[in-house]
């Protein structure tokens, strides 16, 4: 089943709204192509925080958490 804004994995819980959805995109693409759960998940949470680095967003909702 695939991934929504509503439905995602924990490990996604404590990203940023547009960071998580990037996320889920990828993470989404990854399980269509084949790739284990778990494998997707990391890498989709990886990708997705590289992605919002590039765009100066920022990866968390934790206090503090400023883009490097």
């Amino acid at each position: 089943m695939p991934w929504t804004q509503d439905h995602y994995p924990a490990a996604m819980r404590n990203l940023d709204g547009e960071v998580r959805d990037k996320a889920i995109e990828i993470a989404n693409a990854l399980l269509r192509d084949g790739c284990e759960e778990g494998f997707a998940i990391r890498v989709a949470i990886a990708k997705a925080r590289d992605w919002a680095r590039l765009d100066g967003l920022p990866s968390s909702r934790r206090k503090g958490n400023t883009p490097h």
